[in-house]
């Protein structure tokens, strides 16, 4: 059999309140499933002067204040599924109530001292190559599904981040420099031709790949192994050490158990 793919994790990272640097002996949260989509809005403070003016145009509208950018995404969690090493709450052995696990989230909404004033915590928002800093403005939870006991199971957590300025996208170095397992640039990297009549696990088996057809077979998008078309191009070299964590901006409509998610820029992930 292949060896598992490590899925890359979100996280939120407790930050300083510069916004700069991971706070020292902060929260870090490492989510139960990835996002679906991640969306980001822009917005600027906009004011039309008043007074009438001479009637004869469209009014006259000056930028007031700083932009704001905004990333809003969901999560969700589940008792009855797999959790991550260390993801069982300090002080607990197992989890038998959601809320266990959705109150470790809701910590970046809850306001914290600072000076003579109580703010929510700076955090960071990580996903491969994603990250956005910014304050946890809007949270909201829904509980979907119950034991007998009466104990929530299973939990949705609606979130937005904000910051007081717009902002590009932060691309982080998830550390695939040319020359230390970087891709190589499309075109160049050498394929296996099939012939006619094969199939993907004599394939794979002749080139000492035998365990891996099944890997192979996913990633080249290959839906029926035992008949490969005569000349078909297969990248037989496929990483099973690692993910890398590709990400594309598009606009579309998604749906999530429970739920249906209608979503503007968005960000998806794609284990490649």
């Amino acid at each position: 059999m292949p060896d598992s793919v490590k899925l890359e994790k979100a996280q939120l990272w407790e930050l300083e309140p510069d916004f700069k640097n991971e706070k020292e002996g902060g929260k870090r949260v490492t989510v139960q499933f990835n996002p679906e989509t991640l969306k980001v809005s822009f917005a600027n403070q906009i004011a039309t002067p008043e007074g009438a003016g001479d009637q004869k145009g469209t009014p006259a509208r000056q930028f007031v204040g700083a932009g704001t950018t905004k990333l809003s995404l969901q999560l969700w969690f589940d008792v009855n599924s797999p959790l991550l090493d260390g993801a069982v709450p300090e002080g607990e052995t197992t989890v038998t109530d959601v809320r266990k696990l959705t109150q470790e989230v809701a910590y970046f909404i809850t306001p914290i001292e600072e000076g003579k004033k109580f703010v929510p915590p700076a955090v960071r928002f990580l996903w491969g190559s994603f990250q956005f800093e910014g304050i946890m403005d809007a949270l909201e939870e829904s509980l979907e599904f119950f034991s007998s006991e009466g104990k929530p199971l299973r939990a949705s957590m609606t979130l937005s981040l904000s910051q007081q300025k717009i902002t590009k996208f932060t691309f982080r170095d998830t550390g695939s420099a040319p020359g230390a397992g970087a891709a190589p640039p499309a075109g160049t990297k050498p394929m296996t031709q099939a012939p006619a009549n094969s199939n993907l696990q004599n394939l794979a088996s002749n080139q000492g790949k035998g365990n891996q057809w099944q890997l192979i077979a996913e990633l080249n998008g290959i839906e029926n192994p035992r008949l490969l078309e005569p000349g078909q191009l297969i990248d037989m070299d496929v990483s099973v050490s690692g993910p890398s964590v590709s990400f594309g901006i598009n606009t579309q409509t998604v749906s999530a158990p429970g739920a249906s998610v209608s979503v503007g820029a968005q960000v998806q992930g794609r284990v490649t």
